[in-house]
C-alpha cells in the first residue's frame, strides 16, 4: 500500500512563505514523477508543480517565480517551497506521485492533503 505523508500546511499572511513536504513509501514501483496539485473551494483540482525523472520542473503559470519544487531521489520526497503566498493560493494542496510499472504503465497515487490558508 503506497503511503504519502505530507506536512507543513497552515496559515501565514499575504506575502508569507510555507514549504510543504511530501515523503513517500511503501513503493511497488519506481516513481516517475512526484509533485503538487491544489483545490480551492468550488474549483477544480489544479496541477501547481510537477518533477518528472528528467529533473525538469512544470509549474502554473500562476506560482512561477513564487513556488520552487525539489525532489530527494534516494528520500523519496518532495517538496514545495512557496514564497510571497497570495490569498487566492488558499487550498487544500496534494501530494501527487506516479509509479513506472514493470509493464511500462504508470499509476498514480495521491496524499490526504494538507490546508494551506493566506489570509489577514
Amino acid at each position: 500500500q503506497v503511503q504519502l505523508v505530507e506536512s507543513g500546511g497552515g496559515a501565514v499572511q499575504p506575502g508569507g512563505s510555507l514549504t510543504l513536504s511530501c515523503a513517500a513509501s511503501q513503493l511497488p514501483f519506481s516513481i516517475y514523477s512526484m509533485g503538487w496539485y491544489r483545490q480551492a473551494p468550488g474549483k477544480q483540482r489544479e496541477l501547481v508543480a510537477l518533477i518528472g525523472k528528467s529533473g525538469t520542473p512544470t509549474y502554473l503559470d500562476s506560482v512561477k517565480g513564487r513556488f520552487s519544487i525539489s525532489r530527494d531521489s534516494a528520500q523519496n520526497t518532495v517538496h514545495l517551497q512557496m514564497n510571497v503566498l497570495k490569498p487566492e493560493d488558499t487550498a487544500v494542496y496534494y501530494c501527487y506521485v506516479e509509479l513506472l510499472t514493470d509493464y511500462d504503465s504508470l499509476n498514480d497515487y495521491w496524499g490526504q492533503g494538507t490546508q494551506v490558508t493566506v489570509s489577514t
